[in-house]
């Protein structure tokens, strides 16, 4: 009785471990796939991320704490985030074809589910 219970033990061990990664695989696909746009946006963006960098600071005094290629509204667009003199995250979206700035957003104060910290 005492294998055939190891036996089982085991079995559903295994089970649980080899079904592990298909729990994460859907983030991890869709990571890859995001990677991947970003990395065909740059090949033909006429504006580089230190370009935006500096255009977005031009627009908004502050820190830069990230710079993003994404695809906004049809088309690749650099959404520089940055901390302003008043503790606040903007995004300033630069079009990366132009290089002009096409708006600006506040981020608004979200909590993280389960941790209770506040990102901005």
């Amino acid at each position: 009785m005492k294998i055939v219970g190891r036996v089982l033990a085991v079995l559903a061990g295994s089970t649980l471990a080899l079904s592990a990664p298909a729990w994460g695989d859907d983030k991890g696909k869709k990571e890859m796939d995001e990677t991947k746009e970003a990395v065909e946006m740059s090949k033909t963006a006429k504006v580089t991320v230190e370009q935006a960098i500096k255009t977005a600071t031009e627009k908004l005094a502050g820190k830069v704490i990230e710079a993003e290629l994404e695809k906004k509204h049809g088309k690749a667009v650099w959404e520089v985030e940055i901390v302003g003199e008043d503790g606040k995250v903007t995004e300033v979206h630069v079009d990366a074809d132009s290089g002009a700035v096409i708006d600006m957003e506040a981020k608004e104060e979200k909590e993280h589910k389960g941790k209770g910290k506040v990102k901005k």
